[in-house]
């Protein structure tokens, strides 16, 4: 697990993110209330600029000190101070690192997906099972070319293959240039994290319950053909075919077939229409429910051409007739904060209309509790260079241990929950500045 010390208050803390969003400014505004300096935010954009004219993490931050400097009305003067620290290149150095998600900017995803393009220059050592890696793919130029439709889901293989590689690209320019430096989550294992079907497999080595997958003997499903005949010679009727590297629901079909009258059914949040004769796949931002089979062959054609994490339909506990997992939050190895999800669907995320739930006032009892924390706790043991993950845990309808769904590096972002009084980003910078920091109570700040 990450090792903080009390001298690391003093030092850097960078932040690679999108400036503005939810979550950078959380986190700043944690810092702020625990008197702690702001944290240098680098933009993904900027550092994808730099990626494309194959400049270095050096001259990254040379041409954000020129921008501070010529802002420093803007700037402060600790941020100034701290871009200065950063670009002396002293051994001694060591500044702490923060990947935030890279989502909420068009800008951002299109040109992770130009990065990933077949045609472009990378660093392939961060993708997990590349062998896997699959998807129709587009050329940069194409990529660039595209125009933002809300909520449509443009190559997220390609994505994720372009992330991969900026993740790589992170994670060998910060140690040349700060090599006493240390990441928060490391750059390899949020790369695990994100993809389900390598996550699920170093959870299942490390003895943590997972669903069972579903899976052909060569490893990827090419279409629903495939699909159908694994479930046949398997004998299971009721999935979940989740896209490999998505999030907040996106790209998860909860499908079933009757076994008599192979009616169909699929619930999901993605949506489908042909525009200008052409197929197109979206997040329609609430659940659907298709018995069309040529809406739900051609969702998980699709799905499968992408790639696809298929695991056996694991049925949830239930509380005030309606299922439920939870989200709980791991810090520095302990349990923290946590979130019961809670819907009338086999799909619990928040944002679709769900209801949430504080685990101390689900009046769960307190051994089911604490199974879901140690769990937790067990899961995030698997990636050691990592100190913050939300997991997505399941409570079995039929008892015994909990399942771990999935293992979300970026999922801290909890409104209205808090753990001692604090929220989720004044819980981790407190954690990091390891009891320096102003430790009153929140009600005194």
């Amino acid at each position: 697990m990450v090792g903080i010390s009390d001298s690391n208050v003093s030092e850097p803390f960078i932040l690679f993110g999108n400036p503005g969003n939810r979550r950078t400014t959380g986190l700043q505004e944690a810092r702020s209330r625990l008197k702690l300096p702001p944290a240098v935010e680098i933009s993904y954009k900027n550092v994808l600029e730099a990626v494309r004219e194959k400049q270095s993490l050096g001259e990254l931050m040379a041409r954000i000190a020129g921008q501070s400097a010529s802002d420093s009305a803007n700037a402060s003067v600790y941020v100034q101070e701290s871009i200065r620290q950063l670009q002396t290149g002293r051994a001694d150095i060591s500044p702490l690192l923060r990947l935030d998600a890279p989502g909420e900017s068009f800008e951002v995803e299109r040109e992770l997906i130009a990065l990933g393009a077949p045609d472009t220059e990378g660093d392939d050592s961060l993708l997990p099972w590349a062998e896997l890696a699959h998807g129709p793919g587009i050329l940069a130029a194409e990529a660039r070319g595209l125009l933002e439709q809300h909520g449509r889901i443009w190559h997220p293989a390609q994505w994720f293959r372009g992330y991969c590689r900026l993740l790589a690209w992170l994670r060998q320019e910060a140690a040349l240039l700060w090599p006493s430096s240390r990441w928060m989550n490391d750059p390899a294992e949020v790369a695990v994290m994100f993809d389900k079907r390598r996550c699920s497999a170093v959870l299942d080595k490390a003895g943590i319950r997972v669903p069972p997958v579903l899976a052909p003997p060569d490893g990827t499903f090419r279409d629903v053909a495939d699909l159908h005949t694994a479930m046949k010679e398997s004998g299971v009727h009721r999935l979940f075919v989740k896209i490999f590297c998505g999030s907040g629901a996106s790209g998860v079909i909860a499908y079933q077939v009757h076994p008599r009258t192979r009616a169909e059914l699929a619930v999901t949040t993605i949506g489908t229409e042909i525009v200008h004769g052409q197929r197109v796949y979206y997040n329609a931002g609430r659940l659907r429910r298709y018995t069309d089979k040529q809406d739900i062959h051609a969702i998980l054609g699709w799905l499968c051409s992408e790639g696809v994490h298929v695991e056996r339909w694991i049925p949830k506990a239930s509380l005030s007739g309606r299922v439920y997992d939870v989200r709980q939050l791991v810090c520095g190895s302990e349990a923290c904060h946590a979130v019961l999800r809670l819907s009338r669907s086999p799909i619990t995320n928040l944002h679709l209309r769900n209801e949430r739930l504080l685990l101390e006032d689900a009046g769960l009892p307190q051994d089911t509790v604490e199974s879901v924390q140690q769990t937790a706790e067990a899961a995030m043991s698997a990636f050691p260079a990592s100190m913050v993950a939300g997991l997505d845990v399941l409570v079995p309808a039929h008892g015994g241990r909990p399942y771990v769904l999935d293992v979300n590096p970026f999922g801290d972002l909890l409104y209205r929950v808090k753990h001692q009084g604090w929220n989720p980003y004044e819980w981790e910078m407190l954690q990091l500045a390891n009891g320096t920091a102003a430790l009153e109570r929140k009600d005194s700040l």
